[in-house]
């Protein structure tokens, strides 16, 4: 939700930090393994229960996540390998923060409250993976009511009132369902009528790859046909 509202505004807000960052000689990759690192670090301070330290390193750790896309776009860096790199490993980010309230509430609450953070990082994945799958198959699955940033967002609030984290977890874990159930509808729909659209596509890019082929071979006639009556010395 925030991420398609609120994308554009953030992204210029924060263009021209990404232009000093690129005369640092920093990459997007260091910034991506940097919010790695961090979160690592935010993850065993939510495990040991320092929550409020947990907070202001979850917040270290988004930092760099905002800026490596600035930082491709200053640098004209952006590739394929960045962005699948940088997907990654914000899954990575995500299963040890929650990994962190995991062994959290195992430490000091009832260690059946484990499940929960779990489940919403299930939840998630589904949601990630319906993404990937969607646009792999030229289908548009954005959106939905919990998506990455709404989850660190009300993750940030529950380790800011550690009395409410638990609420916070359930309530995410509802609106997280509630998004897979969205982008399901989402892609179905779209898959309604894509195959057809599928298949004019290919129709039209077999016949100009046939196009191509006759075209090259009525070039080499010509050309062996100009050798054969050209003069000899």
């Amino acid at each position: 939700m925030f991420d398609g509202k609120f994308r554009t505004p953030v992204d210029k807000a924060v263009k021209p930090l990404g232009n000093g960052l690129r005369r640092t000689g920093l990459t997007p990759d260091h910034l991506t393994v940097m919010g790695l690192v961090v979160a690592m670090g935010a993850a065993v301070a939510i495990g040991m229960g320092y929550l409020r330290l947990g907070l202001l390193l979850v917040i270290l750790a988004a930092l760099p996540d905002l800026l490596d896309g600035a930082l491709a776009k200053a640098s004209n860096t952006s590739s394929q390998r960045g962005a699948f790199f940088d997907s990654t490993i914000d899954r990575f980010a995500d299963a040890l923060l929650f990994g962190g309230v995991a062994w959290h509430f195992a430490s000091t609450e009832d260690p059946h409250l484990a499940v929960l953070p779990f489940a919403v990082m299930a939840l998630s994945s589904v949601i990630s993976y319906m993404r990937a799958k969607a646009e792999s198959l030229g289908l548009d699955a954005k959106g939905g009511l919990m998506e990455r940033a709404e989850r660190i967002i009300a993750l940030c609030l529950g380790l800011l009132f550690p009395v409410l984290l638990i609420p916070i977890l359930w309530i995410m874990l509802a609106l997280t369902a509630v998004t897979a159930v969205q982008r399901f509808v989402k892609v179905w729909k779209q898959a309604a009528v894509a195959p057809v659209t599928a298949a004019k596509i290919e129709m039209r890019r077999s016949r100009r790859q046939t196009r191509r082929v006759v075209r090259t071979e009525r070039r080499h006639t010509r050309i062996a046909r100009a050798s054969r009556t050209s003069p000899r010395d």
